[in-house]
Order: structure tokens, then C-alpha cells, then sequence
């Protein structure tokens, strides 16, 4: 079970809703609007949990490194199903998503998905199983496209009619997210078997809908509507209504279509704008739609996990579900990268931690991480409790350190020193030093695949030239006076090279 897990626990609230569940530890107390929510550790030690789905007062989630586990939450205990001998795992690949047939009490079906290697070639496989006394058997290979380093996407989801859904990434090219022929930078539809349902949109095809660049959430609310969480490049993260044979835009138009090119793409060949977006990114992952009345200030909400930004949002929907009316966020940073959220029949919620990824944030990993936290309403009216985060005003965002906290920290981390074969440094760097280099990059980007002082670095970067000016300059100032020569350039230096 982990370090400590000696404390179990009786919630005061219905003792049929909520039998007795062993927690590791009681880490924190939030206060809504007339409620308190207790967080607690039911698992602990893991190794970065990517996916969670939930049966028979079980949670079964996976692991990155190639371990499906479950956790009994009668008892805490956790144990290993399967270990899948064929994972490629390297930074953002391995094994991810996982969903169970619904409705469905003995020996159901366990869905996976995950990258492997074919020769030299990256693949991302969705793999079906069959549920058996606590062990995965009968592999069944549904589905297999392209992978990549980055970008696979990965969510699975089953709705009512135990029709899957996967969210496939566009696999860093941009060259399949527009072409309806292919799979990648899809919404892909199926049945359960692995076959194409006689009333998928496009006759003998998968695709469901596309125009994506790389989905890290997928669920469905209790109308049917779906939704999906998606990484946008250095701007435009994206919460998306998803809807048959809808062309999501990605990469001629980046979320929603507020400038002139993408404007005019619009109105000649249409193109669905997300339902809510952000910029800065938050790096959105897990997405869950709350349903249940057992904490009534989130009913009918959306619940996404992100990693950058590591929290918890809590995304209010209008009454027709069709649009995010307002955005409250919790735990900034409190517990790290958070990867996967699930919402169980009881009304309770679910978050894994991400700290012992390939991006770990400042202070983390912890001791005890991964961690699998559970929320839950409570009747205790704790002394001391978290609150809603205060969300940073427009005003505190146009200085140097903090533009570079929010468009560049969570890649080249606040030391400046990035992550060896994935972000160079930028401490004491020969561009940092060299203005016009420093300004091109930033208004350009890179695709990466640089040798810097003997280390590879696969990773591209992304243009910021939707920044102002004054902007990218405090940033190169930021940037030179913490981690270089010190000198500094104005916004007419940006002026100038942007011409």
C-alpha cells in the first residue's frame, strides 16, 4: 500500500455510499462555498500513474514504466495485473490510458493503450484484455498507429453503449491532423471489438473528427456530449466539444480563430473553435465530467488535472453543456504534476501525481510520489483548510520573471539549467549571449534535434511571436541578467528583427 498506510477511515455522510477505505494520510482540508472537501493519500510509491478507470470498488490504472496495477479501496491494497513486456518508454511515451467494459460484472474486458517499438519504428498499440481473477489475459491487438517521441495523445473512453474512443496525438507532424485518410490527430471510433460501427460519420473509417494536435483528456457527461483536454503548442491549450466530422483546426488555426489568417481559413472551410482555452498553457491531462450531487458547488462541471500550472480546475458548464461559463482552480502547485482524474459511482474524485516523470517542477518529487489523492465531502469543519487559488491579474504578468515563469520555466526550469536531451540550458548559453540569435529563436522557434556541448536535444521550441515586442524583450532581459552576460536590449531590437 505505501509508507503508512495504518489509518482507516468511516465517512460520516452515508455509510452505503462510502464503506470503510484505508487512506495513507489526511493531507489537506478545502473550503467551497458551503463545504469542506477532505484530501487524502490512498496509494503512494507509484510510478507515475497515467491512467485510472473503475470496477467493482477498484481503481485499475497504469503505470508509465509498463505496469498495470489496481487498488482495492476496501483495503488499500495494491497489486500488480499485468506487466506489458513490449513498452517503449522514453519521455512522454510508455504505457497510458486504460478503460473497463461497462456494465459488465464478470471477466469484463480491460482496454490499453500504449507506444512499442516495431524494428526502428515507433508505434502506439490499443491492446484489449479480458479481466480474470485478478490477472489481465487474452491479449487482443484492436488497433495499432503511429508513435512517436512526443505527441500520441492516448485517451481511451467507452460510453454508454461500450463504443471506445481513442484520442490519438498528431505525433509531432503536421502533416496527418488535416488528413481525414489517416489516424493520427484523430477522434477514432470503434466498437469493442476493434471494428468500425456501420454508423461511424465516414463510411468504413475510424476517424470520428480531427484537426487535433495532442489530447491528454477525453470523457463524457451524462447527455452524451464529449470532451476532450489538448496540449496547444507555446499558446491556445483547448477544452473542446467534440462532434461528428468537426475539424478541430490544428495546425492552420490554433484554438480560437481571433487572427486574420485564421479568420479567413474559417470562413472558407469550417472549422470548430474550442470551448474554453488558456494562454499562458497549463499543459492540460485527465479530464472528468462531474455529474453527482455529492458536492453540490461542482455539479455539472468538468474536472481537468494539469501539469504545468499542477492543479486542479474546476470548469463550470452552461445548462446546455455546451459552453465553459467559468473557471475556478485549486492546489496550485500544493502536489505537483498531476496526470489523471477519475470520478467514481459514489461521488467521490481521484487525482494521480506526475512528479516522477520526465519533467519534475521545483520541490518534487516527494518522498512518497506518485500518490493517488482521493476527494471527498466531509462533515469536519477543519481549523485550517486550502481556498480557491487567486488567479494571477494582467498586470502582474508583463514583467520579465514573470513572463518567463509563465511561457518558459516549465521547460528550462527557474534555474535556467532546462533538461539534459530534452530542453538545453540557458544558463551561460552561447544564444542567450548573442542577441539576434536570441531574438530569432523566439520568434521563430526551433525543431530541435541540436548537439549543445556533446548532448543531443531532441526537442523543438515553439515562436512566441504572438507576444508583444516589450514583452519577448523583458524575457531576453530576464533571461541575460539572471543566466548570462547581463546586457539589455529594448522592444525596438525585437522591433527590428521581427521586419
Amino acid at each position: 500500500m505505501g509508507i503508512s498506510a495504518w489509518l482507516c477511515m468511516m465517512s460520516c455522510q452515508s455509510c452505503n455510499r462510502h464503506p470503510h477505505d484505508y487512506v495513507t494520510e489526511v493531507l489537506d482540508y478545502v473550503k467551497l462555498d458551503d463545504s469542506f472537501l477532505e484530501v487524502a493519500t490512498v496509494a503512494d510509491s507509484l510510478q507515475v500513474p497515467w491512467g485510472m478507470t473503475f470496477f467493482d470498488n477498484k481503481i485499475l490504472f497504469t503505470e508509465i514504466i509498463g505496469n498495470v496495477k489496481q487498488l482495492d479501496l476496501s483495503t488499500g491494497q495494491v497489486s500488480t495485473l499485468l506487466r506489458v513486456p513490449d513498452v517503449f518508454t522514453r519521455t512522454t511515451p510508455g504505457l497510458l490510458d486504460i478503460v473497463v467494459q461497462k456494465d459488465v460484472k464478470d471477466n469484463p474486458y480491460v482496454i490499453i493503450n500504449y507506444t512499442a517499438k516495431e524494428n526502428d519504428r515507433i508505434i502506439s498499440k490499443l491492446v484489449r484484455y479480458t479481466y480474470q481473477k485478478d490477472t489481465l489475459i487474452n491479449p487482443v491487438d484492436l488497433l495499432t498507429v503511429r508513435g512517436a517521441n512526443g505527441h500520441n495523445g492516448a485517451r481511451l473512453m467507452l460510453d454508454s453503449k461500450n463504443m471506445l474512443y481513442w484520442a490519438t496525438g498528431d505525433v509531432a507532424d503536421n502533416t496527418e491532423a488535416q488528413d481525414s485518410t489517416t489516424l493520427n490527430g484523430k477522434i477514432l471510433r470503434m466498437t469493442i471489438n476493434g471494428e468500425i460501427p456501420p454508423d461511424n460519420p465516414i463510411p468504413n473509417s475510424f476517424v470520428y473528427a480531427w484537426g487535433f494536435r495532442n489530447m491528454q483528456g477525453l470523457t463524457i457527461d451524462d447527455r452524451g456530449n464529449i470532451f476532450t483536454s489538448e496540449h496547444g503548442d507555446a499558446i491556445e491549450d483547448e477544452i473542446n466539444l467534440i462532434k461528428p466530422l468537426n475539424n478541430y483546426g490544428w495546425p492552420a488555426i490554433e484554438g480560437m480563430h481571433d487572427t486574420p489568417d485564421e479568420i479567413e481559413i474559417a470562413k472558407h472551410s469550417s472549422r470548430t473553435e474550442p470551448i474554453w482555452s488558456w494562454t499562458p498553457v497549463v499543459a492540460p491531462a485527465g479530464l472528468a465530467y462531474y455529474g453527482e450531487s455529492d458536492i453540490p458547488e461542482w455539479e455539472n462541471t468538468l474536472l481537468l488535472v494539469t501539469l504545468k500550472s499542477q492543479s486542479l480546475r474546476v470548469l463550470h458548464l452552461d445548462d446546455k453543456n455546451q459552453q465553459v461559463k467559468r473557471e475556478k482552480v485549486y492546489f496550485s502547485k500544493k502536489y505537483g504534476r498531476m496526470r489523471a482524474v477519475l470520478v467514481t459511482p459514489n461521488g467521490d474524485i481521484y487525482l494521480s501525481t506526475s512528479n516522477r516523470d520526465w519533467n519534475p517542477q521545483p520541490g518534487f518529487p516527494l518522498p512518497t510520489d506518485d500518490r493517488i489523492l482521493r476527494l471527498r465531502r466531509t462533515t469536519e469543519t477543519p481549523d485550517n483548510y486550502l481556498k480557491e487559488d487567486v488567479l494571477e491579474t494582467e498586470s502582474k504578468k508583463h514583467n520579465g520573471k514573470q513572463l518567463y515563469a509563465s511561457f518558459c520555466a516549465s521547460c528550462h526550469k527557474e534555474d535556467g539549467l532546462g533538461v539534459k536531451g530534452t530542453f538545453p540550458p540557458l544558463k551561460n548559453a552561447a544564444r542567450v549571449q548573442d542577441n539576434d540569435a536570441f531574438i530569432d529563436i523566439l520568434l521563430n522557434g526551433s525543431k530541435g534535434k541540436d548537439t549543445i556541448d556533446g548532448v543531443f536535444y531532441e526537442q523543438g521550441m515553439a515562436s512566441f511571436s504572438f507576444l508583444k515586442d516589450e514583452e519577448l524583450a523583458a524575457i531576453i532581459n530576464y533571461v541575460k541578467k539572471e543566466f548570462g552576460d547581463g546586457e539589455q536590449i529594448s522592444g525596438d531590437n525585437v522591433k527590428k528583427k521581427r521586419k
